[in-house]
């Protein structure tokens, strides 16, 4: 069977201090990647062979020359795992314009006003869309120490919605308060990128870090839709709560949650490894070792290669025996698409992460992005 065509939406990167989650925020919805399938309806096809056949009779002065595919926008995801391990999932409002109902990690775009780095990225989309700040006081060298962060609710609300709507820098936050980002803290889990063909495309760095359980990061565990602010209603992010990878799988297969296949894929590793409702620190290396080793440094884009018994659509990431990789090799999600987005999502992955990751075949020419 011939691949589907398919796009991508770019989808979707703590604290010392927490605060309630929430977030109207429409800019970084770019961030939580990926592929939807593109249906053609047989109409257009027949009007574009039409339309082919009507124009090969005319002359042509010119040769249209198709332009060059986009270059993806860089951009973080930020995972961030409590002593429960319990991974923080925004969910979107259903009305949403894009990606209504969607649980996604929180993160956005890079913004060369506001971000040094991609690390820096992460941290400050969390810090709007959630209201958690990774972030500790700053010591008389400016590194980051272990201080209690004594900042009231009222400035923290305040510089985040001054954030977000480019009234303020987040770097003159942090240097009023006496903060440093916990930039050292973030342990990079996979990029996604979106294929070529939609007019926008993301490179999107992911990231995990874990919640150290301290009296200031009460926002650990649990839901807290009643701690929510919503300036606007609650027209983009309804709800923000922490659910434990397996049980968000779960709540995936049962069709009571909704994620893209980065997320889904992302959860699917971790819950492989923080089994449990306390956080170990040989869970801690785990995840520390995979994102110092080949997986951490994966970048993954999605392809199209075709469709199985059932109708769900194979995409197939770097390293499968689709995509250079040794024969029996499975490296691919199948999703059901309904309306244009995931309903269904499984991952098959038949090689250790730990140890059978062979970077030749698993990486992306610059020229294929």
């Amino acid at each position: 069977m011939l691949p589907l065509p398919v796009r991508c939406m770019a989808i979707s990167r703590l604290s010392l201090v927490s605060r309630g989650i929430s977030g109207p925020f429409t800019t970084r919805i770019a961030l939580h990647c990926w592929p939807v399938l593109l249906h053609v309806h047989p109409l257009a096809t027949a009007m574009s062979t039409r339309a082919t056949v009507t124009e090969s009779t005319q002359p042509s002065p010119s040769v249209a020359i198709k332009p060059p595919p986009p270059v993806p926008r860089s951009s973080a995801s930020l995972v961030i795992v409590n002593a429960r391990n319990e991974v923080l999932l925004v969910e979107r409002n259903p009305k949403a314009s894009a990606f209504g109902g969607m649980h996604v990690f929180p993160g956005g775009n890079y913004d060369q006003k506001q971000d040094a780095s991609l690390g820096i990225t992460a941290i400050r989309e969390t810090f709007e869309e959630s209201g958690l700040l990774l972030a500790s006081g700053a010591d008389s060298k400016g590194t980051a120490g272990a201080a209690h962060l004594d900042v009231s609710e009222s400035v923290l609300d305040e510089a985040r919605f001054a954030i977000h709507q480019q009234k303020k820098l987040f770097q003159d936050f942090l240097s009023e308060q006496g903060l440093k980002a916990d930039v050292d803290s973030l342990l990079p889990f996979t990029e996604w990128v979106t294929p070529v063909g939609p007019p926008k495309r993301f490179r999107t760095q992911f990231y995990v870090t874990f919640l150290s359980p301290s009296p200031s990061a009460g926002f650990s565990s649990g839901q807290k839709q009643e701690r929510l602010p919503t300036p606007d209603g609650g027209q983009e992010v309804i709800a923000a709560k922490f659910v434990s990878p397996s049980d968000a799988i779960a709540a995936s297969k049962a069709h009571k949650m909704n994620f893209m296949p980065p997320q889904y894929y992302i959860l699917s590793t971790l819950a492989d490894i923080l089994k449990g409702t306390t956080n170990t620190a040989e869970q801690r290396d785990q995840v520390k070792k995979l994102s110092q080793g080949a997986f951490g440094k994966l970048v993954i884009n999605p392809l199209g290669v075709g469709r199985t018994d059932d109708g769900r659509t194979i995409l197939a990431y770097e390293g499968d025996e689709t995509r250079g990789g040794v024969r029996g090799r499975l490296h691919r999600g199948l999703v059901k698409f309904e309306k244009g987005t995931p309903a269904e999502i499984s991952l098959v992955r038949n090689f250790d992460i730990f140890s059978d990751i062979d970077p030749a075949a698993f990486s992306i020419p610059l020229a294929k992005l």
